[in-house]
């Protein structure tokens, strides 16, 4: 867990206190705090963006002390809650993840996956995963829509599915594509891109010149939790800069403190600096209204 391995053994050694960790998905993490009610199972919740928002909206949180976080005021404003009832301590992103043994020239926009030449060599998410909903917006904006006017992105999927030699659900199914040669491009999320050439995976992260779509994890306090002060020191954690640098050389994530120095090697792989100002962000609380919709449209027109 990087988490744990950069990130509480300054609190520790300062407060006393000892962190402890519970897993679990966005959804897991919400459903226990509904769960529960007026007691606490944790007192730092991590969510993504669309969760933590739905949360919050049902008063399941309680507002941080922006001026007893320390950093609060060095973050991307993508990064925190403009309620103050959350912060990001990292980006991740959807791009194109390329195979370096049969792309010699990267790609540098999302219209580069149906050129001719990759026929047969795609791989692209489902609808079900996030970066599948973020692609399906990526190809809206590519061709004049947008996230309320999703269509030109339904045809410009339906015209590249025959290309398309795997639709996967789940991220590590294109792993064992890429290291036989199956694939040439995929859609893939930054940090995933980032940890596969560890394992001898050969690939390299391209940003699409027309901006990688954003992924905000956040943290935050819920409202039964009575150690908000110490849950704040945490966070603060969580957004200094050495803890950041930490936690983007082991997760591959992007620091979401404007004042992280990373190394070039990393600054390449994972949004970072000019990167993040060219990624679009959506807004997730519409993303959430209209996924119904498209989930049950994909089925009717790119699943079958």
């Amino acid at each position: 867990l990087n988490s744990k391995k950069c990130h509480p053994a300054a609190l520790e050694k300062a407060t006393g206190s000892t962190v402890k960790y519970v897993l679990g998905s966005s959804v897991q993490t919400a459903a226990k705090m509904r769960a529960t009610g007026s007691r606490a199972e944790f007192d730092v919740a991590y969510m993504d963006s669309q969760i933590v928002k739905q949360v919050k909206a049902e008063g399941l949180l309680q507002p941080l002390e922006p001026a007893k976080i320390e950093h609060w005021n060095d973050l991307y404003d993508a990064s925190r809650d403009k309620d103050g009832y959350w912060a990001s301590m990292m980006f991740a992103g959807t791009i194109i993840t390329y195979n370096t043994n049969l792309v010699k020239t990267p790609p540098t926009s999302w219209a580069d996956l149906w050129k001719p030449e990759f026929k047969g060599k795609l791989a692209i998410p489902d609808i079900s995963g996030t970066s599948g909903q973020q692609f399906l917006m990526a190809a809206a904006r590519l061709n004049g829509g947008s996230v309320e006017n999703i269509d030109p992105g339904f045809e410009a999927i339906k015209k590249l599915k025959p290309n398309v030699q795997m639709m996967y659900t789940q991220p590590d199914q294109i792993i064992p594509l890429f290291e036989r040669g199956d694939i040439a491009l995929a859609v893939w999320y930054t940090d995933r891109t980032g940890a596969a050439p560890l394992k001898g995976v050969p690939v390299a992260a391209a940003y699409p010149s027309e901006g990688a779509i954003g992924i905000v994890p956040t943290v935050s306090v819920p409202k039964a939790s009575t150690k908000r002060d110490l849950a704040q020191k945490y966070i603060a954690a969580l957004l200094a800069p050495e803890g950041q640098l930490c936690f983007g050389q082991s997760q591959f994530a992007g620091p979401t403190n404007k004042k992280v120095q990373l190394p070039p090697d990393l600054a390449k792989l994972v949004p970072y600096g000019p990167l993040v100002q060219r990624m679009f962000f959506p807004d997730t609380d519409l993303v959430a209204r209209k996924f119904p919709e498209w989930s049950e449209r994909w089925g009717r027109e790119i699943a079958r």
